[in-house]
């Protein structure tokens, strides 16, 4: 066996046995290793010397892992720290990860698990004191946004893609799900592996358990040939199961045993074949609601629900749409090698109104439409789709029969209100889109009385 005596673990558990037989399997792998049989002990020991990972339980009775992993966090965050926890207690786990744990592990722990999580998280650290860290506006992805809530997404994004968690993406129909998924395998460990996504809502169930596990020849009719399923086609990358939550009751059983035990069977065969595939899963529906319904295994909830990523929804980050349009307006000229030289303001204001009900996508193609039946240089309301034209003509009517202001003091102060509303109260944004400075505007708040 490989010695890798340069590892130095810091193993923090106050049961003794489970002490001993930890650092006795790391002794075995040549690692060097040091006990700590509580939290307080462990913070002493990081204060007095380095150490490359730290395997922590996230029970104890004298300061327990979680108090731990806050100090140790604050001496040194660069020391990835791994929990360990019973299965009964992964929301402890999941609470770890969002304070910066590098992962979890469920007990009783498996050591192939156990060793490849360490040596991952030890080449996590290694790689972070030769590499410049990342910010949410400088990294290379299809995601874009400046606002707040992508600036917050990114920051998750980020934090737990080194992980071996599994993470669950929700989101409504055409927020992004999977450009975040691919984000996330791109900035993890498994980058050089492959990122293999499965729509299941696309496939009948028994087309479904084919398509993730494979067939051997002869297991159906038309099976004329053994087929590796997309688990195998995964192996040492990410699968990305989309549109979990339309998987039925028996399926969802077939993916927690791979989710549990990361093997299975091609259907038709008796072979048990192990995999090491990391599952990022996404859904546009409430899974807790879908669990309290009986529609989806709470168990299964329990493995993807790791880490969540909420993506926002397009109308929570008005902010974003002119990013957004011009992005797709330079995109699709091209395609169509059509000479553009941008959006009328008339446009842009009326794409940074509308509520978006389908999101980055039903911009991105409404963009598209324009760009294609363009007959000028700009592009303008006329080339929107009708829907965003009557909603548009809609909502002039409603100001002109109820609130079509006496004065053009009350004209601007409805425009001001308005403003702070699309925006969520964000006042910078609220000059950026009324054209004046941010001063100006809190002067007009204070002379208006707008709340």
């Amino acid at each position: 066996m490989e010695k890798k005596n340069n590892i130095k673990i810091l193993v923090v558990d106050d049961e003794k046995v489970h002490r001993f037989m930890l650092t006795s399997l790391f002794t075995e792998w040549g690692w060097q290793t040091v006990e700590a049989d509580d939290g307080s002990t462990a913070v002493s020991a990081v204060e007095q010397g380095p150490f490359d990972a730290i395997l922590m339980d996230v029970r104890m009775t004298i300061m327990d892992g979680m108090e731990a992993l806050q100090k140790i966090h604050a001496l040194n965050p660069a020391i990835p720290v791994v929990i360990m926890t019973a299965f009964s207690s992964v929301d402890s786990a999941v609470e770890a990860i969002k304070m910066g744990a590098h992962d979890y592990l469920t007990k009783p722990l498996d050591f192939d698990r156990l060793r490849q999580t360490l040596e991952a998280a030890t080449q996590h650290k290694r790689q972070g004191r030769s590499k410049k860290p990342e910010s949410a506006l400088d990294l290379d992805s299809d995601i874009i946004g400046n606002s707040m809530p992508m600036r917050e997404l990114w920051e998750m994004i980020l934090r737990v893609a080194p992980t071996e968690a599994n993470i669950l993406i929700a989101g409504e129909s055409g927020t992004g799900k999977e450009l975040v998924a691919a984000a996330l395998h791109k900035k993890s460990l498994r980058a050089s592996g492959p990122l293999v996504k499965v729509n299941c809502a696309a496939l009948a169930e028994n087309l479904l358990e084919s398509e993730l596990f494979g067939h051997e020849k002869g297991a159906f009719t038309g099976a004329d040939r053994r087929r590796e399923g997309r688990f195998v086609q995964a192996d040492h990358g990410t699968l990305f199961l989309d549109e979990i939550s339309e998987t039925s009751p028996s399926m969802q059983a077939k993916l927690l045993r791979v989710l549990q035990e990361h093997e299975l069977q091609r259907v038709g065969g008796q072979e048990t074949i192990w995999v090491d595939v990391r599952v990022i899963a996404a859904t546009n529906r409430d899974l807790e609601r879908e669990v309290a319904a009986g529609r989806f295994r709470e168990d299964l909830y329990y493995r993807l629900n790791v880490v969540v990523l909420q993506i926002p929804a397009l109308r929570d980050r008005l902010g974003d749409v002119p990013l957004l349009a011009e992005l797709f307006l330079k995109r699709f000229a091209e395609k169509n090698r059509r000479q553009v030289k941008g959006i009328t303001p008339e446009c842009m204001d009326l794409l940074s109104r509308y509520p978006w009900p389908g999101n980055v996508r039903e911009l991105e193609n409404s963009i598209e439409r324009g760009v294609i039946l363009m007959r000028g240089e700009y592009l303008d309301v006329g080339g929107l789709p009708l829907a965003l034209q009557r909603w548009a003509g809609d909502n002039v009517r409603a100001v002109a029969e109820s609130e079509w202001p006496a004065t053009l003091k009350d004209a601007e102060r409805l425009l001001i209100i308005r403003t702070l509303e699309e925006t969520g109260g964000n006042r910078s944004e609220a000059a950026r889109r009324l054209q004046i400075t941010r001063k100006t505007l809190l002067n007009k708040i204070k002379n208006y009385n707008v709340d």
